[in-house]
């Protein structure tokens, strides 16, 4: 289980939630809501004492274990250094020994193999994206937190990445999002952030209605027939 408790800085306030174990969540919000502070407090790269998996605070736990427990992917990749390749930073991605037949079957299934021994710095917006995404697979922590992972990725990837979340190739999962579409369609619990504070925390359904969808979204977002409209 993961939890946060009383969790208050100059962005966020009174943050306080828990998930299961192999409960998956999403978090909505307006541009500066502060969902990827949030997102870095509980991955503790905004270093706290109100996180805790199973129980432990994440800030006693050594790099290691922390690293197998929950792991923060970025929006946009970072690349340390401008000559590494698609498959050396796979490769850096192993939290122990290197697999080469994983890299092969996830760069395979996600279709950027002929990337391999090209320089990360050369993709495309999507293509890095799609990096972040194998590293995210390879790394398999107990928990993955994506922010913003399907900005730049054209539609028919980003049914890809929809059926990955869908299936066993991640364990639980944590999803920053501006896709209403994504997040309806993957039924996952829901968070909504304003201004730092949490306005809902709760199922999938409750939130998807008309009546939060015109509290949240100002009437610009409606759901008809089970699909979400947007108001013109």
């Amino acid at each position: 289980m993961l939890e946060i408790k009383d969790y208050n800085s100059s962005i966020l306030h009174e943050i306080s939630f828990s998930i299961k174990e192999n409960e998956n969540l999403i978090i909505l919000g307006q541009n500066g809501a502060g969902k990827s502070t949030l997102a870095k407090v509980l991955s503790n790269l905004i270093e706290n004492d109100k996180v805790e998996i199973n129980n432990e605070k994440i800030c006693n736990m050594d790099s290691a274990l922390r690293a197998k427990l929950i792991n923060y992917i970025p929006p946009k990749l970072e690349i340390f250094d401008e000559y590494v390749t698609l498959r050396e930073f796979l490769e850096l991605s192993f939290i122990s020994k290197v697999d080469n037949d994983k890299i092969n079957k996830i760069t395979k299934l996600l279709r950027i193999k002929k990337l391999e021994d090209k320089y990360c710095k050369s993709f495309s917006s999507g293509e890095k994206q799609l990096l972040l995404l194998a590293s995210a697979i390879i790394h398999d922590a107990k928990i993955t937190i994506f922010d913003e992972l399907t900005a730049n990725l054209d539609i028919n990837r980003l049914k890809e990445v929809y059926d990955i979340f869908n299936s066993d190739l991640l364990n639980q999962k944590i999803i920053i999002t501006h896709n209403l579409d994504l997040a309806y369609a993957l039924k996952y619990k829901v968070l909504f952030i304003n201004d730092g504070i949490i306005e809902f925390f709760g199922e999938h359904d409750e939130f998807f209605n008309n009546e939060n969808l015109k509290k949240f979204y100002n009437e610009s977002i409606q759901k008809v027939n089970n699909h979400l409209v947007v108001n013109l």
